[in-house]
């Protein structure tokens, strides 16, 4: 079943499997019914299931009205197995140790500037400091995933507007380091398939991350859509004013030197003296109804529709999920915001703020590594949540 440590394989079982995840409780009778396949190969492939602990028996259902041998419940066993995910932004790394279901063991956050010298030893202490913490499953580490905010096309960084770990082949020394399989993936991908894989149970969905830049992960039909080039939802890189403030991908006026966290508390900063503000710095001044940092909000989160608004558009999804510090703690900014989506093409589209905030990505990045790992495209744990 297993032909090596980390991936299921045959397609069959990945059927099966995601079966039995998504039902959250099924007997071998109804996913032969559901997916198509006879009895003896669905008991076949169930039996490899348990002998690799991915699977429990976990109890006896009904028999129905025929009578005859009750069925046996299966369920997914998410304590199979540990994942790992590291959110490396430019001041900080968010990271998490987790069940297979997206239950999180330890999750905690290192605030400390990030560059190219210091990454990999501040990865590596903090791995290995996980590592010593786990419980004991199965499988152990089945993978881990690394978010970084910039451009990646297939573990390779190719561009890091925030800091300079395009200057580093971070996949090659981790894997040279570390056992398990490890994957990069841009930080608003990640937030996109975490949030479609844990938390939202429909079929097209646009994360917007706003954070240092602005990014959009895309759930098209189930699937995280990357581009040519792996730039696929780069919205921050789109213009807004054309001619405006330089920008670090070379072009000016884009929308995230505008309406980003970081072009927020820039421009708050410089109003107030001060020499670094954060969301908790704005959320004082709207409760103390500062009337500076209210037309700031407004004046924002209005350039912020105009990149939506496109987006949207573009590619015609069902939710619009906006992950962002300063909307999480201060969410009646959600409305103007709606209130600015003029265009008859966005009245159908859901606007909401993702609860999950920072731990969006870390999701995502378990969601990436246990998808490789069972081998299955597209599973959605938030069905059964």
């Amino acid at each position: 079943m297993i032909q090596d440590k980390y991936v299921i394989r045959q397609q069959n079982e990945s059927i099966v499997l995601k079966t039995i995840i998504e039902n959250r409780t099924i007997s071998r009778a109804e996913i032969a019914n559901q997916v198509g396949l006879n009895k003896a190969s669905v008991s076949s492939i169930v039996n490899d299931l348990l002998d690799k602990q991915i699977i429990l028996e976990t109890g006896i259902g009904s028999s129905g009205n025929s009578g005859g041998r009750k069925p046996i419940s299966l369920e997914f066993n998410p304590a199979s197995g540990m994942t790992l995910a590291l959110d490396i932004g430019y001041n900080y790394v968010n990271y998490a140790l987790a069940y297979l279901d997206g239950t999180f063991f330890i999750q905690e956050k290192l605030e400390t500037s990030i560059t190219k010298h210091n990454c990999i030893p501040h990865i590596i202490e903090i791995v290995n400091n996980l590592i010593q913490k786990m419980p004991k499953t199965h499988h152990g580490i089945i993978g881990m995933t690394i978010a970084i905010h910039g451009i990646v096309d297939h573990n390779h960084i190719v561009f890091t507007p925030s800091y300079n770990l395009d200057q580093l082949d971070l996949y090659l020394q981790l894997t040279n380091y570390f056992e398990f399989p490890i994957f990069l993936e841009n930080e608003a991908n990640l937030t996109a398939l975490g949030e479609f894989t844990f938390f939202q149970s429909i079929d097209n969905i646009i994360s917007i991350s706003i954070h240092s830049g602005i990014g959009a992960g895309i759930i098209q039909n189930k699937k995280l859509l990357h581009g040519a080039h792996s730039q696929a939802g780069e919205m921050g890189h789109t213009i807004l004013y054309p001619n405006g403030k330089l920008c670090s991908c070379g072009n000016h006026g884009c929308l995230e030197k505008y309406a980003s966290n970081r072009a927020i508390y820039e421009s708050f900063s410089q109003h107030f003296g001060l020499e670094k503000a954060n969301s908790d710095n704005i959320v004082d001044a709207i409760s103390n109804n500062d009337h500076y940092t209210t037309e700031l909000l407004n004046a924002k989160t209005k350039e912020l529709a105009v990149g939506i608004n496109n987006l949207a558009l573009l590619y015609d999804t069902q939710l619009i999920i906006v992950n962002s510090s300063i909307f999480l703690k201060l969410p009646q900014f959600l409305e103007p915001l709606k209130s600015a989506l003029n265009s008859k093409f966005t009245r159908e589209i859901d606007i909401i703020i993702s609860e999950s905030g920072d731990n969006a990505t870390l999701y995502g990045g378990v969601a990436l590594s246990v998808a490789s790992f069972l081998n299955i495209e597209s599973v959605q744990f938030a069905k059964i949540r």
